[in-house]
């Protein structure tokens, strides 16, 4: 059996569930002849099909993510030939759109993406309640009161050292 990551130990939990979700979905992606497509394009993709090309920063905006990481992922499909960039109205502003390739994979990637959410459901059946409320609710928490003001409260002095 496979060692569980210590109970205290939430960060690690955090990503252990998410390597377990998400490397689950890239080993489909791989059956369904999309190898190398990451679960973490998605969002991006939908987004982009949605709503027509968008800059990065609206594109963080629409997926719920910082701005670095948005650039970072579309570095990462912009490789894979999923997007292309292209000069924005001002040299600060890129603009990214779907490939052919990408579009052309549309019917796979939809179709993972409904079968996807159908076994969060069955997931969240199982669960005291479901995960993604469960997640948003801990999201809603922190941005009350971040955890690194939590660690402070606890008694731990933070203050830089002299």
């Amino acid at each position: 059996m496979e060692s569980m990551p210590e109970r205290a130990a939430v960060g690690t939990l955090l990503r252990h569930v998410l390597e377990l979700l998400d490397g689950d979905v890239a080993k489909v992606y791989d059956e369904l002849g999309l190898p190398g497509y990451r679960p973490r394009f998605s969002p991006y993709v939908r987004a982009l099909v949605a709503d027509g090309p968008a800059s990065i920063r609206e594109l963080a905006g629409k997926v719920g993510v910082t701005h670095s990481a948005a650039s970072q992922t579309v570095a990462q499909m912009t490789r894979s030939g999923l997007v292309a960039v292209d000069p924005g109205a001002d040299a600060r502003r890129r603009i990214v759109r779907l490939t052919s390739r990408a579009r052309e994979s549309l019917p796979v990637i939809e179709a993972e993406w409904a079968a996807t959410e159908a076994a969060a459901r069955g997931l969240d059946a199982e669960l005291p309640m479901p995960l993604a409320d469960l997640l948003t609710q801990t999201v809603l928490a922190l941005r009350r009161k971040p955890f690194r003001q939590r660690i402070a409260e606890s008694g731990l002095d933070v203050t830089p050292g002299e």
